[in-house]
């Protein structure tokens, strides 16, 4: 293996740890931004349990999961008005 190719492997694991480390905060920084519309469709109290749950890494996507699974959310949209 030739020394341009082992630094090479190495940037890449090195960056993809870093990576990885920064995917939660990823995240919840989407979270936040969904924060505003998701009270909107949702309500104060359900918006902000629901972005709340999001935000939390391994929960998020659990809840997530079980809600595609279900055809049905945790905290249903509120009904439109008219």
């Amino acid at each position: 293996m030739s020394m341009s190719n082992r630094i090479a492997r190495w940037g890449g694991a090195r960056m993809s740890r870093r990576l990885s480390r920064s995917l939660p905060w990823v995240g919840g920084l989407i979270a936040l931004g969904t924060v505003a519309a998701t009270v909107r469709r949702k309500g104060l109290v359900g918006g902000t349990f629901d972005t709340g749950l999001n935000a939390i890494p391994l929960i998020g996507a659990a809840k997530n999961v079980v809600e595609v699974v279900r055809r049905k959310d945790f905290f249903p949209d509120r009904p439109r008005p008219g």
